[in-house]
């Protein structure tokens, strides 16, 4: 992708929005989706409350919606995009934050691929150690990275298929897993909070799922070819998004009244197989597998070009050499030095949930407050004289302060993370409400600036 050319040339939009269903779909089919909804249980919520969150927590994927339309409408990626909101220098803080969020995603879904792997080895009585630990590794980073190497037209091709042949596949293992659950067990669950237990379940759902996403959201609406409607393209990726990611949640919450650990376990994988009778577990292999590819095929498109966007020109070739050493190296310390996957993941989507909920909230008051009629391309070209727009830097900012304020984790521990904030990630959504306060507060400062419709 060339980083001087702004908008998408007519003969690149070659998707349609069902091409964008079946996209978001695969990606969504993760068996990652079933650990979600063990999570949401975690939080001590009744069978409703827990149903609800899985609900509200998969519909967050209206902002990959929106963002899509935005993509879509202006034959534009994302990330040159919120330039707009943040200037052509300053977007690149944001910008960076993103790439760093596709390749800690990329990296996640190689963990649990490996893991996926290093399960599949035991049935076939391979022993686990560390050389069928590496192995595995190998295996499934190799695949990522040569996703690299396909062009757009053919990786809608291939996540439209993964989307039919894994989403059947998913939904055989969804049944056998209902089958399985303890309905009396799950019925009769005591109400949870709704401040401390609903609400901070629903954001972790949200963190990982519709705001981590967003970012990605213009990288294939862009893509979209012209006369497609902007209503199709946002039905298309929210309910392509939305639609398997509540379906698993909701298994995971039903498959967690037989299988408690489900949440905590190390190694998830294994837990979800030893709920399911033998004679499919090779069958339940290739399913998880056939939802983490997807994943991995958009997360590491949107971390090349995101690198692009951000200013740093290498080549195809290179860019797959530095994003691959990076999703290597990153399980590598998971699986051989920390030992603790889940604890890891959680970490990780509290402190991206925190950066990105700010940005694609500031990133969207702007398109609404300001660009209403259209994105003047001249602001977001690299010799723009819009080099820094500080009202969405300075928003961005006291937002992800604010949310970090409200936060504890491992290793940060924020003076206001008491009471419902404790333990939990709702700084996620504080950050979000922080940002559009900002932008509501900053918009009568200074001028309205070039391109920015009143």
């Amino acid at each position: 992708m060339n980083e001087d050319v702004i908008k998408v040339s007519d003969e690149e939009k070659t998707l349609t929005p069902g091409k964008l269903f079946y996209n978001w779909f695969a990606a969504n089919i993760g068996i990652m989706g079933i650990v979600f909804g063990a999570m949401i249980v975690s939080f001590h919520l009744s069978f409703f409350q827990a149903t609800l969150a899985s609900l509200v927590g998969g519909l967050s994927f209206v902002f990959p919606g929106w963002v899509a339309t935005l993509g879509k409408r202006e034959g534009i990626t994302t990330f040159k995009l919120s330039r707009a909101a943040y200037g052509t220098h300053g977007n690149k803080i944001p910008n960076a934050i993103a790439w760093f969020n596709m390749v800690g995603w990329l990296a996640i879904n190689v963990i649990t691929g490996t893991l996926l792997l290093v399960s599949l080895f035991k049935i076939l009585h391979i022993a686990k150690n560390s050389v069928t630990v590496a192995i595995a590794l190998a295996i499934f980073a190799g695949l990522v990275i040569l996703s690299g190497l396909l062009r757009e037209a053919v990786l809608a091709k291939i996540q439209t298929w993964l989307s039919w042949i894994f989403g059947l596949l998913t939904l055989v293992i969804l049944i056998l897993f209902l089958m399985k659950a303890d309905w009396q067990a799950a019925l009769a669950a005591p109400s949870g909070q709704w401040l401390g237990g609903f609400w901070p379940a629903v954001s972790i759902v949200a963190a990982g799922s519709g705001i981590s996403w967003s970012m990605a959201a213009a990288d294939w609406g862009a893509y979209v070819k012209p006369q497609a409607s902007q209503s199709a393209t946002f039905w298309n990726t929210t309910l392509g998004g939305a639609i398997p990611l509540f379906v698993l949640m909701w298994g995971g919450v039903l498959l967690s009244t037989v299988e408690p650990s489900l949440a905590t376990a190390s190694n998830p994988i294994d837990v979800m197989n030893d709920a399911l009778p033998s004679w499919i577990s090779v069958i339940y292999f290739l399913v998880a597998a056939g939802g983490l590819i997807p994943q991995c095929i958009i997360s590491l498109r949107s971390a090349r070009i995101n690198l692009a966007t951000v200013g740093i020109k290498v080549s195809q070739q290179a860019s797959l050499v530095i994003h691959g050493a990076i999703v290597v190296l990153i399980p590598i310390y998971v699986l051989f030095i920390s030992g603790n996957f889940l604890a890891n993941f959680e970490l990780f989507l509290g402190f991206l949930g925190t950066c990105l909920a700010a940005w694609v909230a500031v990133f969207l008051c702007d398109s609404v407050m300001y660009r209403r009629q259209g994105y003047d391309v001249s602001l977001l070209e690299n010799g723009s004289q819009n080099k820094y727009n500080w009202k969405g830097i300075t928003s961005w900012v006291i937002a992800v302060v604010t949310g970090f304020l409200f936060t504890n984790n491992a290793i940060w521990n924020g003076p206001f993370a008491h009471g419902i904030f404790r333990d939990n990630s709702l700084g996620v959504f504080v950050a979000g409400i922080a940002a559009v306060i900002c932008m509501l507060l900053l918009k009568p400062v200074g001028r309205v600036s070039e391109g920015e419709a009143l």
